[in-house]
C-alpha cells in the first residue's frame, strides 16, 4: 500500500506557469510508472504524463512542449511542471503510482488546476 498526496493547484492566468507535487508514503522505486492524470468536469480522466523507473516520460500531445514530468526517488516525489498553462488545462489533476507486472495502481485524492483571468 502507499498514500498519494498532492499539492500545488491554485488558480493561475492563462499563460502562466505552475507545478504540482506529490508525495508518497513510501518509496516510489518500486513503482515502475509513475503519472499525472487530468479529470475536467464532464469529461472522463485522461493521461496527462508518465515517467518510469528509468526515466523514460510520455506526455499527452496535448501538453508536449509545455509540461515536463520528473521524479525524485530520494523524496518519494513525482513533479509535474506545467508551463504556457491554457484554460482547456482546467481539471483535477490526480498522481498515479504503477507496478504494470504486479497489476498495481494507486491514486492520489487530486489537487485542481484553475487557468482563468
Amino acid at each position: 500500500q502507499v498514500q498519494l498526496v498532492e499539492s500545488g493547484g491554485g488558480l493561475v492566468q492563462p499563460g502562466g506557469s505552475l507545478s504540482v507535487s506529490c508525495a508518497a508514503s513510501g518509496s516510489i522505486f518500486r513503482f515502475n510508472v509513475m503519472g499525472w492524470y487530468r479529470q475536467a468536469p464532464g469529461k472522463e480522466r485522461e493521461l496527462v504524463a508518465t515517467i518510469t523507473s528509468g526515466g523514460s516520460t510520455n506526455y499527452a500531445d496535448s501538453v508536449k512542449g509545455r509540461f515536463t514530468i520528473s521524479r525524485d526517488n530520494a523524496k518519494n516525489t513525482v513533479y509535474l511542471q506545467m508551463n504556457s498553462l491554457k484554460p482547456e488545462d482546467t481539471a483535477v489533476y490526480y498522481c498515479n503510482a504503477a507496478l504494470t507486472t504486479m497489476g498495481w495502481s494507486y491514486w492520489g485524492q487530486g489537487t485542481q488546476v484553475t487557468v482563468s483571468s
